[in-house]
């Protein structure tokens, strides 16, 4: 594999003790929330603005690249808070900031401060890439896309010569691993519904995966569904086809869990950063994929694991 093909591996970051497995173990970028205007903004796990130097300090001895998520919905009164989070990466030399909101992008211009495209922007198209290209460097795909969907869009990228505003090809980024929302590129409204949370808005009750009893209106017959998460998917895994994932011409795999444990982080990341290097080594096989989805199997309960969902969707 080329080295300009070399996928970036990103890892999620709710504290320091995440952070600190996530640079022990081969990330080459992490993501991270503060406060409040992060998909996370309820998690008992977050940054303050004051962790940020910090935060930029450890990851550039690592020369680890950083990138502060302000993906939720924005309204007026949050523009000044905006302002401020923006304004503070900047001034921490933190790399990026993810967004979904216009607001948050067209700030983050003014100030020449980098951009991704978060996933909510619900991006499946190579126009809407063009678009968003002038604003921003990278672009999170929607996660309803297959890999030969993404294909197409990542060879028109670099047929058409489609560049951000660093004048580097658009990248495209994927998520690679982890708990994936039910609904579409994570537009939920069942928990602002059940608890006037809004999901949309980082606080999400996680509806989908606590325990339901189902009655039948007509009987009264009840059926406890034993905690089988009915409505929340299985983890997503593409471990076993990381190489039809770099084939598909992506640059960046993001690994969801910001609200795990530390020891999550670490043997995810370690994971992925193996089977990563043996891509770029060559000696990536089925053999190797058998050893490493035990390893992962470790840090999961039941109900969660399952090696091969989205494996055949993204495949197909």
């Amino acid at each position: 594999m080329n080295a300009n093909d070399r996928i970036e591996l990103m890892a999620p970051a709710g504290n320091f003790e995440s952070l600190q497995a996530a640079l022990d173990n081969g990330a080459d970028s992490v993501y991270f929330g503060v406060e409040q205007l992060n998909m996370r903004a309820r998690a008992t796990m977050n940054f303050v603005l004051d962790d940020l130097p910090e935060i930029a300090r450890r990851c550039k001895d690592k020369n680890v690249r950083t990138y502060l998520t302000l993906n939720t919905i924005i309204y007026d009164h949050d523009l000044s808070i905006v302002k401020t989070l923006v304004n503070k990466a900047k001034e921490a030399n933190i790399t990026a900031i993810i967004a979904m909101d216009q607001a948050v992008i067209a700030y983050a211009r003014s100030i020449d401060m980098e951009i991704h495209i978060s996933t909510q922007i619900n991006i499946t198209n190579i126009e809407t890439a063009k678009f968003y290209a002038m604003f921003a460097d990278t672009i999170v795909l929607s996660r309803e896309l297959s890999l030969r969907q993404i294909k197409k869009i990542t060879e028109q990228i670099s047929t058409e010569k489609i560049k951000g505003p660093s004048g580097n090809l658009l990248e495209i980024e994927i998520f690679g691993h982890g708990a994936l929302c039910m609904a579409v590129s994570g537009k939920c409204y069942l928990s602002l519904h059940s608890h006037n949370s809004s999901a949309n808005r980082g606080a999400c009750k996680q509806n989908c995966r606590k325990k339901y009893t189902v009655v039948d209106q007509e009987t009264g017959f009840e059926m406890e569904l034993d905690n089988e998460y009915i409505m929340s998917p299985k983890d997503l895994c593409t471990l076993e086809f990381l190489d039809q994932v770099a084939d598909a011409g992506i640059k960046v795999l993001k690994i969801e869990g910001r609200g795990r444990a530390p020891e999550y982080v670490a043997k995810v990341i370690k994971t992925y950063r193996e089977a990563i290097n043996a891509l770029h080594n060559d000696t990536f096989n089925q053999e190797k994929v058998k050893d490493w989805m035990e390893e992962l199997k470790k840090v999961y309960n039941r109900g969660f694991w399952d090696g091969y969902y989205l494996g055949q969707k993204l495949g197909e």
